[in-house]
């Protein structure tokens, strides 16, 4: 079993590798943002839930994010693990995600954080905003989302650091390198860790 987290800021490529990671080692990639997609779609009790949230333009709570993940887990594609994308968000999710784990006899194994300078992301994610004719995804928006990025998610990077779970890798190679040096480092786990 092997839980592996992928951290980075917007336009890092997490999701693009989680998908590769996925097709490669023959464990789902668990994305929070395609869980809201397919709760709220199939108007599920938790999607309903969420929507209420959204509706009045509130976050939806941690709890409710982490009923979608835990949810998750049960479905039997997850029994030899998973690659989190978008979840943990926060120091205080990684720890509900360590419960969550520690109740499946798992633990996160390997905390990836693909590295890319700021101003590369910005012309990533705006270049994806002209190619898929996101209107919304303007340089304020995605400056702001990296603001935001920074305040939450990054006092992941130095939880993760503490623990001696967390692999950089150089997001500023085409995505074959990137993954290449993904693959290398969950083969030298497998070795370790047997």
């Amino acid at each position: 079993m092997m839980h592996i987290v992928m951290l980075g800021a917007p336009g890092a490529g997490k999701g693009t590798q989680a998908k590769i990671l996925e097709a490669k080692l023959g464990i789902p990639q668990i994305s929070t943002g395609d869980l809201f997609r397919y709760n709220l779609k199939n108007e599920t009790e938790l999607g309903l839930l969420a929507r209420s949230y959204m509706d009045k333009g509130e976050l939806v709570p941690d709890d409710v994010t982490v009923k979608m993940v835990r949810d998750r887990f049960t479905q039997s594609d997850c029994a030899d693990g998973a690659i989190l994308d978008g979840f943990p968000r926060s120091p205080a999710q990684a720890e509900v995600l360590d419960t969550l784990l520690e109740g499946r006899d798992g633990r996160v194994d390997i905390v990836f954080l693909i590295d890319v300078e700021q101003e590369e992301l910005i012309r990533r994610l705006l270049q994806r905003a002209e190619e898929q004719g996101r209107v919304d995804d303007t340089e304020d928006v995605i400056r702001n989302r990296m603001v935001v990025y920074q305040e939450n998610t990054a006092p992941l990077i130095a939880f993760y650091e503490d623990r001696g779970l967390l692999i950089r890798i150089d997001g500023e190679r085409s995505v074959e390198a990137v993954n290449a040096d993904l693959i290398t480092e969950v083969a030298r786990f497998a070795v370790k860790h047997g």
